[in-house]
């Protein structure tokens, strides 16, 4: 019952889609069985998670019903397709290298009286050229369908294997006493007009409301302009709630952080609207003054006077970046591991994962490097900034939280 029941829903889909192919002008011959690659028939991009190499994903075909007569398939990658893919959906995926990859049994066969073919192994023998936070995929086509038995579906003619690697990094541990700030030379200020700030976190715990603990800002030389983030301000709906302080305005998170975990959190603004994603999911929004941010520092937690021990938040960082545009949803969506250092519109990237050391490399190579022996604080709350070096206290760390599938 449940099988009829299921074959009733996947005949139901791919009529849509047939119906879909016909209106613009696909004739599809209804006295043949339609085929399409199993998992397509919502999306089109699957994940392949690799771990150890080489890793193998199963390609099957799949049949809209049995099928009368044998009929063999004929697959193949073909990275060409990739860049038209992104075009149509404006994503940035990049195309695997044929020496990274291979496809055994590229010849599948579905039996007579049965609608799912055998399996050709799609393999990843190594990822030795891949560009850091850059996303792969593996396009695997029909190529070929042998005999008058079956049709393909064209909407379902390829699948776009994302690969997954699983990757062990090395973060910031925040430490109240490296809660400072880093001024860069007034050549290297850039108006932000439209632009998106964005860092993974990684909480251990959150206070209640008004038990404040800020993360870091980005912002103007002397403060001016600032986009500053913080948990537990008041008006907030609790203690796990992060507030965006933007020019001209707040905006706080739908979103109630949990401790113990990490979180993308990416703030675009266009122009006109200020929108705060996590995880690549749009959580909050709101319309601000227009202003425009020049950013010059960078303030790591809480520097001024005495707050940085009332304020500390205690966790994890990395991976903040400062673009000069507003990224779109897709591309937010595809950085959660990293995104590439030579990525359109990327001014600053701090990975924060060198391991060792004082220095925050800017992986752009724009010259955005903070050096945390050349750090600066308003140590009385008086305005005046003081010269402190605080290199002693950056401290890195690498265990089994810090994984991530790219």
């Amino acid at each position: 019952m449940k099988k009829s029941i299921l074959n009733i829903i996947l005949l139901l889909a791919v009529g849509c889609l047939l119906a879909a192919c016909d209106s613009e002008g696909d004739k599809f011959d209804y006295q043949k069985v339609g085929l399409l690659i199993s998992g397509t028939e919502q999306v089109p991009v699957q994940r392949f998670t690799v771990d150890e190499l080489p890793a193998a994903y199963a390609v099957t075909v799949k049949a809209t019903r049995r099928c009368p007569k044998d009929v063999t398939v004929h697959l193949a990658i073909d990275t060409s397709l990739v860049r038209s893919y992104n075009a149509t959906h404006g994503t940035a995926y990049y195309a695997v290298s044929p020496s990274s990859v291979a496809i055994e049994e590229s010849k599948v066969t579905l039996r007579q009286g049965e609608a799912l073919s055998t399996a050709a192994q799609v393999k990843v023998l190594n990822t030795d050229d891949f560009i850091e936070g850059a996303t792969y995929v593996i396009p695997v086509t029909i190529r070929q369908v042998e005999g008058d038995g079956g049709e393909v579906i064209e909407s379902s003619r390829t699948i776009f294997l994302q690969i997954s690697r699983i990757i062990s990094f090395y973060s910031l541990e925040n430490n109240q006493n490296a809660s400072s700030n880093y001024i860069f030379p007034d050549d290297k200020m850039v108006n932000l007009t439209n632009y998106t700030i964005e860092f993974k976190v990684y909480s251990y715990n959150f206070g209640n409301v008004g038990n404040i603990k800020r993360v870091l800002a980005i912002e103007g030389k002397n403060e001016e302009e600032a986009n500053m983030f913080r948990f537990g301000e008041n008006g907030s709906a609790g203690g796990d709630i992060l507030q965006w302080v933007l020019p001209g305005g707040r905006c706080f998170s739908s979103t109630h952080f949990k401790t113990n975990r990490w979180y993308l959190v990416s703030c675009t603004y266009d122009g006109s609207t200020f929108k705060m994603y996590v995880d690549g999911v749009e959580d909050a929004q709101t319309s601000g003054s227009g202003k425009a941010t020049p950013f010059q520092r960078f303030e790591l937690g809480m520097s001024w006077g005495n707050y940085r021990t009332s304020q500390f938040f205690q966790g994890r960082l990395c991976e903040v970046r400062v673009w000069n545009r507003a990224l779109t949803a897709s591309e937010i969506a595809m950085g959660f591991a990293g995104v590439n250092a030579q990525s359109e519109g990327l001014v600053a990237y701090w990975k924060m994962n060198e391991g060792e050391g004082h220095i925050f490399h800017d992986a752009t190579g724009h010259g955005y490097d903070m050096d945390w022996t050349d750090t600066w604080r308003d140590d009385r709350e008086n305005g005046v900034l003081v010269a402190h070096d605080y290199s002693q206290y950056i401290r890195w760390i690498k265990d089994d939280n810090n994984k991530v599938a790219q």
